[in-house]
């Protein structure tokens, strides 16, 4: 009998729910640019590997690093993300998968919501 491919559900997220680069993420954000440039000249099989290098220590996947990139110096929301990182072809659902494991591995922080900020 086949069993069907299981996929985490995506982490949800508030309505209205902000993110932007922590300090910690600055350094992550960084070390991913070098990474690129380093192997970008090398070829797609090189960046490839440098790029999972780069990811699998932080628990992170490679393409996380255009995500955290796109967030460094603003602060958006999820439907802003995914329409500034369409032109990439990052669907939307890997857009919240991305912000959920760099949330977890303290790249990404969330905003305090404007309902909160009152508060």
């Amino acid at each position: 009998m086949l069993e069907s491919k299981v996929t985490p559900a995506a982490k949800r997220w508030a309505r209205g729910q902000k993110f932007t680069v922590s300090a910690a993420g600055v350094e992550v954000e960084e070390s991913y640019r070098v990474t690129v440039t380093a192997a970008r000249s090398s070829g797609r099989s090189a960046l490839e590997a440098a790029l999972a290098a780069w990811a699998t220590p932080r628990g992170l996947s490679p393409g996380d690093g255009v995500v955290l990139s796109e967030l460094k110096g603003k602060r958006l929301g999820v439907p802003d993300l995914c329409r500034n990182l369409e032109p990439t072809g990052i669907p939307p659902d890997e857009v919240r998968a991305a912000l959920g494991r760099l949330v977890e591995a303290g790249a990404v922080e969330l905003l305090p919501l404007a309902s909160q900020v009152g508060a």
